[in-house]
């Protein structure tokens, strides 16, 4: 069985598929400017207790193919649908970190619940991260527009300096830093296409997610660290958790954004309690 899915536009998305095939479905969506790997210690734990666990590389990112074209959330949340339909998952557990929560939230707004059991939203962007007049809590778009100019000047040195500094929460005062986690992040990010991660910042930064989040049908897990520096939990699983009807809001104490790896171990038991509720 091939790797890859391809989209109707000729996209290869590179997919895993970890666990035995009769299991439940856990599906995966990865943050900004990750790939599936990111997932890869929530997919080990999930697959050896009997869960299906499955995650693509959004295109542009990772393994998966370069397009110029098509690096927004319409067109992410279409591919997450190509991925679900192409290897027929139902019953399916949505989860979303980052951007990837964003990407969960457009599925359900275009595509709905019928293949969907429950959803996670994990550090998410949604609702919305751009400050405008009707979202003060957001963030101005001068952050967003440094983050582009960084990745235009040096897109390298900006690869290492996020999960060096705010992403991880490495930039605190007693932080323990992990060398291998900042190098995994840099690496990861050094295999997405240039354009590709480039856009991606509008993406998750500009789309509005509200009508989107009103849609929620199924169980939500919503995980926010209070620490977030990448995407703040006031103006997005705070804010989130008012908008999901049937939600169970976790905030965990001085968690940075990265926290499926900082707090890995009490990440993956609240997940697997969610599935399992």
């Amino acid at each position: 069985m091939s790797n890859t899915i391809v989209t109707k536009d000729g996209t290869q998305l590179y997919f895993k598929d970890w666990g035995p095939s009769t299991g439940q479905p856990i599906v995966f969506s990865h943050g900004w400017p990750l790939n599936s790997d990111s997932w890869e210690s929530q997919m080990l734990f999930l697959a050896s207790l009997g869960y299906r666990t499955v995650a693509h590389d959004r295109r542009g990112h990772g393994r998966s193919s370069q397009p110029w074209n098509g690096n927004d959330m319409d067109t992410y949340a279409d591919d997450l649908a190509t991925v679900i339909e192409t290897l027929d998952l139902k019953n399916v557990v949505l989860v979303g970190f980052s951007t990837g929560g964003g990407e969960v939230a457009r599925y359900i707004g275009r595509h709905g619940t019928k293949r969907v059991a429950k959803a996670a939203l994990i550090s998410a962007v949604p609702p919305l991260m751009l400050k405008t007049a009707a979202n003060p809590g957001g963030l101005p778009i001068e952050v967003f527009d440094g983050l582009r100019a960084a990745q235009l000047a040096n897109r390298s040195q900006f690869y290492k300096d996020v999960p060096s500094g705010p992403f991880f929460g490495f930039n605190r005062p007693g932080a323990k830093v992990s060398q291998g986690l900042i190098d995994s992040w840099w690496a990861q990010g050094m295999i997405g296409g240039h354009k590709n991660t480039y856009d991606s910042i509008k993406a998750f930064s500009e789309t509005d997610f509200t009508e989107d989040l009103k849609k929620f049908d199924v169980p939500t897990l919503i995980v926010h660290g209070d620490d977030d520096q990448i995407v703040p939990i006031g103006a997005a699983g705070l804010a989130s958790a008012k908008l999901v009807k049937n939600n169970k809001l976790i905030v965990y104490p001085g968690a940075p954004h990265g926290l499926t790896d900082t707090h890995k171990d009490k990440f993956n038991a609240d997940l697997l309690a969610f599935i399992k509720s």
